[in-house]
């Protein structure tokens, strides 16, 4: 079994007094019913568990009064024995939770009553166009969790990496000192691994199962299709068409040397007006994640970024692969990296950066300035550059060369190296990016 971290944020939910009816939401496929119902069986002495995608009938239950009372004698009578509601030891599991609106209108009496604790998941909520929003959310009255597909550091878990060696690499980090060759050399291999393989769970277990990448990249695929198959069946109408292109258009966008997300790239003569709904629909399906061009490279960076001009990465780096042409797994492992101009390697650490829970951002002037990334750690704007190969750093050496203007003092480099440091400039192996935790 996978060990996922939303366990340890689902337990600090229930632990906390008084707490609300939790929804936990992302994309499709992450895990969240597995790990919803492996907490609950773990955690409660009853669980009742609903599943509104796959039994619609179960809606009918919240068709009427939304008292906890009612709602509990028709589950009873429904379910029979399945369901035992006991104060403080049951929690309802309410999966697919937007295919009902009404149960999670529910929620706000879940939350008055107290007597029990409810669970919903939920892959499209707040997506528009869906259709099934409810009458009236509960505003208060519930804790909202964001879970993401298998982030690099469960990765490793999966692979049998245990804490003290992760506990090394932090210490390398914090002291600046390289990391021990053999360590360094497995690493390096487990990132191009998790590359190439991501983190929907099924690919995963099928990796560490297996070691067949032509089995991970038929669920991988899969997926994808399951992702478009939603934007034809729950988009409104006249929508569907552009979602797809807009999704369909990311492996062209990123393949670009200016890798801004265009709209002519989608469709010659396509506009925003036209297509920044569709593109707003894959990100609030939990597909994409955009990294807003700052105006300029200094905190508050939500404060300094440009709206209207963003990049566009995939959440999971091996779904991205997935949608390139076949062969790109193979090289990847063999380290050759280096078609794309270097997409495959940024997709790699949006992907790493997200599923931390940082907000993406760059740094690009039509003079010719360009950072990959830019982050807020240990207090400071940090820039990032992700290197492929042992490539120059003109525009962060620029930009660190007049504190006046840009008002950055350091910068990371990520690559194919190990740890050192020359002036302002941390060089750091790809795989530390998952360690630059520090706000």
């Amino acid at each position: 079994m996978l060990k996922r971290k939303i366990e340890q944020e689902l337990l600090a939910w229930k632990n906390m007094p008084n707490h609300k009816p939790l929804i936990l939401k992302g994309c499709r496929q992450c895990g969240k019913t597995f790990s919803a119902l492996h907490f609950a069986r773990k955690h409660y002495e009853h669980v009742v568990y609903l599943n509104f995608f796959e039994n619609p009938d179960y809606a009918s239950v919240f068709a009427g009064s939304l008292k906890t009372d009612h709602i509990v004698m028709l589950l009873t009578a429904l379910l029979g024995g399945e369901a035992v509601f006991e104060a403080g030891k049951t929690v309802l599991v309410l999966d697919e939770i937007q295919d009902c609106p009404e149960a999670r209108t529910a929620l706000k009496f879940f939350r008055e009553d107290g007597r029990y604790d409810v669970i919903g998941t939920g892959s499209l909520l707040g997506v528009k166009g869906y259709g099934k929003e409810p009458k009236s959310i509960p505003v208060g009255s519930e804790t909202v969790i964001e879970m993401y597909p298998l982030d690099f550091e469960e990765f490793l878990w999966a692979n049998g990496v245990a804490a003290p060696v992760i506990d090394m690499l932090q210490k390398s980090l914090k002291e600046e000192t390289p990391v021990p060759q053999a360590l360094h050399s497995r690493m390096q291999q487990l990132l191009l691994q998790y590359a190439a393989v991501g983190g929907m769970p099924d690919a995963v277990q099928c990796f560490v199962d297996t070691k067949q990448l032509d089995a991970v990249l038929r669920i991988q695929r899969d997926i994808v299709r399951s992702y478009e198959d939603d934007m034809v069946k729950y988009a409104e109408k006249r929508d569907k068409s552009h979602i797809r292109e807009c999704f369909q258009s990311i492996p062209k966008q990123l393949s670009k040397e200016n890798k801004k997300f265009q709209y002519s790239v989608v469709k010659k003569g396509a506009s925003a007006s036209r297509y920044a709904g569709s593109l707003q629909w894959i990100e609030d399906a939990g597909i994409i994640a955009r990294c807003y061009n700052l105006s300029i490279p200094e905190l508050p960076l939500d404060g300094n970024a440009e709206e209207n001009i963003f990049k566009v990465y995939m959440r999971d780096c091996g779904l991205f692969v997935s949608m390139l042409e076949d062969g790109t797994q193979y090289d990847i492992l063999q380290g050759r990296l280096y078609g794309y101009k270097g997409a495959i390697f940024e997709n790699l650490i949006a992907d790493i950066f997200g599923k931390m829970g940082r907000r993406l951002y760059y740094f690009h002037k039509d003079t010719g300035l360009e950072v990959d990334f830019v982050i807020r750690y240990r207090g400071e704007p940090v820039l990032i550059e992700v290197k492929a190969s042992t490539g120059n750093i003109k525009s962060t050496k620029t930009i660190l060369q007049h504190p006046e203007k840009y008002h950055v003092q350091r910068a990371i480099k990520l690559g194919d190296y190990n740890v050192g440091k020359s002036g302002q400039i941390l060089t750091l192996p790809l795989y530390m990016a998952f360690l630059l935790k520090e706000p």
